[in-house]
């Protein structure tokens, strides 16, 4: 792991030591050039799926709220100075062409009916998806050998943690008001587990990777290629652990049966990674 240069913790664009970046360091790391860029679109295009949930929940004026004045503002927050990022290491890179064409299908896919059934069993998928995110920041910080990247995941990693902690205070309100049973919550975990080998994440990365490569020569085999090759590179500081404890909480399971699935969960996490 590379320095740290840190990053104040009332940050926007402004105050992100862009001049500082070691660009020499970075420039040359494909791997790198890849995960910055394809969280840029992702999260700079959070917009899309805020509406639905503002949608979904809106009954619940707490919710719809904070999803409205915090969550959106911090994930919008991170794509812009993602992308500032990359605009800066890379400018040959024409950032805006290929966002363009990933919002295109991208867009397609953010439709109410991806979400749950029911708010609290949504609230666990949430869960699952701020897991995965905090959990990407954690590993990018680790993996980056750039001091102003690896400050830059570390906030972005502090921002998905208190996401997390917002949507599973949530579900417990729901989970009071209509206990949805373990089960339940179970399957909607599972779910959403398994459909994030595939989802927002592909579709960011195959239109980096089209642009980058070239229309004309861009390759599905050759692209599954460097999914696996940037998978093997995240898994070597990817914190499985932490991972495990935060998808499997809101099962609010006794603290010994906890412990005991801790390792095998762990062990099929760091499998679900390849």
């Amino acid at each position: 792991m590379s320095a740290v240069m840190p990053i104040p913790s009332n940050w926007t664009l402004d105050n992100v030591p862009l001049a500082h970046v070691d660009v020499d360091r970075v420039r040359d790391n494909e791997d790198l050039f890849y995960m910055v860029v394809g969280a840029s679109f992702v999260e700079i295009a959070a917009d899309l799926y805020t509406q639905n949930l503002i949608d979904y929940f809106g009954n619940d004026p707490e919710v719809a709220t904070w999803l409205t004045q915090q969550w959106q503002h911090e994930e919008v927050r991170h794509g812009r100075v993602l992308r500032a990022y990359a605009q800066h290491v890379w400018p040959e890179f024409d950032w805006q062409r290929a966002y363009d064409a990933f919002y295109a299908e991208y867009s397609q896919m953010c439709t109410v009916d991806e979400f749950e059934p029911t708010q609290g069993l949504e609230m666990v998928a949430r869960c699952v998806v701020e897991t995965g995110t905090a959990t990407f920041y954690t590993a990018l910080s680790r993996q980056a050998t750039e001091p102003v990247l690896a400050g830059i995941a570390q906030r972005i990693r502090a921002d998905e943690v208190n996401h997390y902690k917002h949507f599973y205070r949530y579900f417990r309100k729901y989970q009071q008001a209509q206990p949805p049973g373990r089960w339940k919550i179970f399957q909607a975990l599972k779910r959403r587990v398994l459909e994030a080998r595939a989802s927002d994440a592909d579709c960011a990365l195959w239109h980096v990777y089209q642009l980058h490569e070239g229309e004309a020569t861009a390759d599905r085999a050759r692209f599954k290629q460097l999914c696996r090759r940037l998978g093997r590179g995240l898994q070597r500081h990817y914190p499985v652990e932490m991972a495990v404890k935060m998808v499997v909480k809101p099962l609010d399971l006794p603290a010994v049966v906890g412990r005991i699935i801790l390792a095998p969960l762990s062990k099929a996490s760091a499998w679900l990674l390849r």
